[in-house]
């Protein structure tokens, strides 16, 4: 349905802009044109064509989902309602079109522009971008001895990932998307999004959801930096529903830094401060720290070393009042596929174990793609 809508205010848009061009034909002495009765000098036929070509252009380039499309559309709003101000007893019917110009264009600011959600996210990613050039050090490439204080499964789906020989992760970006749910009798609402993470002195992650609830847009933030971690979530990109942070934040994004790292980045494991426990043949226990926060999780390995269920205590679900419980939380996973030599799980879900009751999944995701930034060798123990 958001898609749906999308189009048809795109195609409004470059309708109004069209319909500038009556103006012009009018000025110009084209053809006569029945709605506009007052006459049009051709100096004013100019000032119509420019506000019909930059309406016009702004409809473009929101269909095209150009960032700063709204920068044009406040342009195209002024100038067409100028020349309507001109014409008025005939064109004020044009008004029309602008307030919904106007309405997209203020959805436009609060959604791309500098105070949204999809902006920070740019800010924030941005000097994670570049990939940095590895020298030809051998310390900057993941050798089979840098696995031997691993326990032997998690050793064998690092090198079943393809990770041994590659260089050693700095950090990452990924595409995913999938859909999530609040309960387990509540809708499902589709979502997309982006990530970055990153490893060594730098470490973090930022992570965007651009999700629809019951058609109306949603952006989610998660920003993980320092030792503190937030989660913000916009409806219609202006009206905060959610800002929650504090010491159980920052406790269940560790879990979701180790999850992502067993997940996306497995290469970087070797690397990570981590204690493990063997379990089991196939089940290792991992106890992660990261600035003062201390977690653990459980790893679930089948009988090719794939890793397909991550289980931790750690976690916190917010429930329907707004407080955060802790609850057992777990990511099955499957469907493993090759990105660039690389071969991670690209389909998984996030399950709530609440006690006493049947455990029940609040999210599917689908990695769409991902790239890897190899580490500097200043990064590298």
């Amino acid at each position: 349905m958001r898609h749906a809508v999308h189009w048809v205010v795109a195609a409004l848009i470059v309708i109004h802009g069209l319909i500038h061009l009556l103006g012009v034909a009018k000025g110009f002495g084209w053809t006569e044109v029945a709605q506009l009765s007052e006459p049009i000098g051709k100096g004013m036929a100019f000032a119509w064509l420019a506000a019909g070509v930059v309406v016009t252009t702004t409809g473009v380039l929101f269909a095209s989902r150009v960032t700063w499309w709204w920068i044009v559309g406040i342009v195209a709003v002024v100038l067409s309602q100028a020349v309507i101000i001109t014409s008025w007893s005939d064109a004020k019917a044009g008004t029309v079109g602008n307030v919904i110009l106007l309405v997209a264009v203020m959805f436009g600011f609060f959604a791309e522009g500098p105070t949204g959600l999809r902006s920070e996210y740019r800010r924030r990613s941005a000097p994670f971008s570049a990939k940095p050039a590895v020298s030809g050090d051998p310390a900057a490439l993941l050798q089979p001895e840098d696995l031997a204080h691993l326990p032997a499964v998690v050793a064998r789906y690092i090198a079943a990932v393809g990770a041994i020989g590659k260089p050693r992760v700095g950090g990452f970006r990924a595409v995913i998307h999938g859909r999530i749910r609040s309960g387990p009798d509540e809708a499902w609402m589709p979502w997309r999004g982006e990530q970055v993470n990153t490893y060594g002195s730098g470490l973090g992650r930022v992570f965007y959801m651009d999700a629809t609830m019951r058609g109306v847009p949603a952006d989610v933030l998660h920003v993980y930096e320092g030792s503190a971690a937030t989660m913000r979530v916009k409806v219609a990109s202006l009206l905060t529903v959610v800002d929650a942070k504090g010491p159980e934040m920052d406790r269940a994004e560790t879990v979701t830094l180790l999850n992502d790292m067993c997940i996306m980045a497995p290469g970087a494991l070797a690397d990570a401060p981590i204690e493990w426990t063997i379990l089991g043949e196939r089940r290792v226990r991992a106890v992660y720290t990261n600035a003062g926060h201390t977690v653990r999780a459980e790893l679930i390995f089948d009988d090719d070393d794939q890793l397909v269920d991550f289980v931790s205590d750690d976690r916190y679900r917010t429930m329907a009042d707004k407080t955060l419980l802790p609850q057992r939380w777990s990511t099955p996973l499957a469907d493993y596929r090759d990105f660039s030599g690389s071969r991670v799980a690209t389909f998984g879900q996030g399950w709530w174990h609440p006690e006493g009751e049947a455990p029940f999944g609040y999210l599917e995701f689908h990695i769409d793609h991902i790239t890897y930034t190899p580490a500097t060798n200043a990064a590298i123990r």
